[in-house]
């Protein structure tokens, strides 16, 4: 399951993006990168194929600095496990002049047809992801649009599919537009810096102030202020909360991978699922909503479907 993390601010991010990722390790990923517009607004890139430290040491290397760049953690839908396919993404008028970047969870399931349209208006793909055309379908709008914003929102009606994406564009560094269908997006709240991720767990270092993009949402995003568009374009207000979370949903703990941890958390995760929806023996309505308790009048029967080891386990409970 990928991952996805990004920052504006004043000060250098690329160690808060770095952070980030590493906090969303326990995703799983095959392969990450980071983007970063430097101070000479160019765009420069780093893309490791393996772990995130892969990642940071070649940072270590050879660091990028800026105050605006996205990063992600991949796990491949389309084409195999290389830098090429790794995010972030790219697009523009050649090698070095690349003003838009792209990260993406999610599957655009017209990606074919999209890319046979973008090729015959020039663009040449140098990867086998469907990712690469949100890139270049974003470069494509700019054209005739008035803003970054604008120009994401044309395309997004154009997908087919799930996406959670971020884009950015060098020429306007001081701005990030985001949008979500089908695959979750946070916004982390800072103090003159914003931030996003996939998961608010990456962005615990930094803020604890959260708002979550509804289905369909655009939103752009400066060091100052967000602003959200639903799915017909109107602006709207998403609440902020203040979590109190921590990161032990990251973090191995004493478990020798995470797939033995989450085994080993199943009796307590389901605890907690239960928790709130049970006074003693009897089911607390209120928990499941203000419709709960007509939903459940109306239910006829109960289907369970599932496959392999979880197949067993819906005999078991039927």
């Amino acid at each position: 399951m990928c991952g996805i993390v990004g920052a504006i601010a004043q000060r250098d991010v690329m160690g808060i993006l770095v952070e980030g990722l590493r906090r969303l390790e326990y995703r799983g990923y095959d392969s990450s990168g980071v983007a970063i517009v430097n101070q000479a607004g160019q765009i420069e890139r780093t893309r490791r194929v393996g772990k995130v430290q892969e990642l940071a040491q070649a940072l270590k290397d050879k660091p990028l600095s800026g105050g605006t760049g996205i990063a992600h953690t991949r796990w491949a839908t389309h084409g195999v496990p290389s830098e090429d396919n790794a995010h972030p993404h790219v697009s523009g008028d050649g090698a070095l002049s690349n003003n838009i970047a792209v990260v993406h969870n999610g599957i655009i399931e017209n990606h074919q047809e999209l890319r046979e349209k973008l090729v015959k208006a020039g663009y040449v793909f140098v990867s086998q992801t469907d990712t690469e055309v949100i890139a270049h379908l974003v470069h494509l709008e700019l054209q005739t649009s008035e803003s970054l914003l604008d120009a994401v929102q044309k395309s997004v009606k154009q997908f087919e599919g799930a996406y959670g994406t971020v884009v950015l564009d060098s020429n306007t560094p001081e701005k990030i537009v985001v949008a979500r269908s089908g695959s979750p997006l946070v916004i982390g709240l800072g103090l003159d810096e914003n931030f996003i991720a996939s998961d608010m767990m990456a962005l615990l270092p930094v803020t604890r102030n959260f708002m979550f993009l509804e289905e369909g949402d655009v939103a752009q995003i400066t060091r100052f202020d967000v602003e959200v568009y639903d799915v017909d374009g109107n602006q709207v207000q998403r609440e902020s909360k203040e979590h109190d979370v921590s990161h032990e949903a990251g973090d191995k703990g004493e478990y020798r991978h995470f797939m033995m941890k989450e085994i080993f958390e199943q009796p307590t995760a389901v605890r907690n699922t239960l928790e709130n929806g049970f006074n003693g023996d009897e089911l607390n309505l209120d928990a499941f909503g203000s419709n709960a308790a007509k939903i459940f009048d109306e239910i006829e029967h109960v289907q369970i479907i599932a496959c392999g080891t979880s197949y067993h386990s819906g005999m078991v409970a039927r």
